[in-house]
């Protein structure tokens, strides 16, 4: 049975929390898989992925964002909540793991972060895993998720703890179990710091100029890439991995059926199987 850690890592004045799952056999020629939640998630979201790849000899790696799960919750003053911001700062995260060259498996809106770290240091990347994730400037936002930034209204949203199930139940066509949710409440739960920093990465987004950003930056990208897609997706349509499955040189798709935008939570044995094959393939 696949043991799964929990750690932390203080990072200047940043506390990083994540899970890892060591390899359960000696595998030294495959590289660490870094895996990276979306909005209103944690890393909690790929426990079932983290122990399929430490099954087939890959160290897995999943911090909790900054802001999000039981990571550091710096005040917006402190700490601006930006795309850019949020990427500086797992590129200062996986330094302090020394993690040189990795496997780098993003999702959701908050994917488009794990995105420009990515375009910003392609010779840390072997291979890339994009799930479910806004590539193109004219994705928006559901409303369930720009609801939590309007002005007053945003200021209350984040601080119920409910906001959690219609979330993570509203992107997809399952039910989360309730002792799941306990664990994805649990940050709102205990202080009030949770709701604010959500405020401030919803408020802080600027989903249509990042989405911009990464779609200029993977015109260039030369790495093989699968987009993995669930395909009951209510927010983000299928059409735009196969756009980017077209368009990038080495890039791929695999479409998951009955799976919706948090595919890692929704169905984790199809991600796996998925993402396995496209990991363990020998460089062409």
């Amino acid at each position: 049975m696949v043991a799964i850690a929990e750690q932390r890592l203080q990072v200047g004045d940043l506390e990083w929390f994540y899970r890892e799952a060591q390899p359960l056999s000696d595998s030294r020629d495959r590289l660490p898989v870094v895996l990276l939640h979306g909005l209103v998630s944690q890393s909690y979201s790929w426990r079932g992925v983290m122990a399929a790849l430490a099954e087939q000899g890959f160290w897995a790696i999943a911090p909790d964002w900054i802001g999000h799960g039981f990571s550091s919750r710096p005040e917006p003053r402190a700490f601006d909540y930006r795309p850019a911001t949020l990427a500086h700062a797992l590129g200062e995260f996986l330094d302090a793991l020394n993690l040189e060259r990795i496997h780098l498996v993003v999702q959701g809106y908050l994917g488009l972060s794990g995105l420009l770290y990515g375009l910003a240091h392609p010779d840390h990347i072997e291979r890339l895993v994009i799930v479910n994730t806004p590539l193109s400037p004219e994705a928006k936002l559901p409303w369930k998720v720009r609801q939590m930034g309007l002005p007053l209204a945003g200021d209350m949203i984040t601080q119920d703890p409910l906001l959690v199930d219609r979330t993570l139940e509203g992107g997809g066509p399952y039910r989360v179990d309730d002792k799941d949710l306990d664990v994805y409440r649990k940050p709102f739960l205990t202080t009030a710091a949770a709701g604010r920093a959500l405020l401030a990465t919803v408020r802080n987004l600027q989903l249509a100029k990042t989405a911009a950003q990464v779609e200029t930056g993977l015109q260039t990208w030369a790495q093989p890439t699968l987009l993995l897609w669930g395909v009951e997706d209510p927010w983000l349509s299928v059409g735009l991995a196969e756009t980017w499955a077209s368009t990038l040189p080495q890039g791929e798709l695999a479409k998951l059926d009955q799976v919706g935008h948090y595919a890692q939570e929704d169905w984790a044995e199809k991600v796996s199987e998925a993402l396995l094959p496209f990991l363990r393939r020998a460089a062409v």
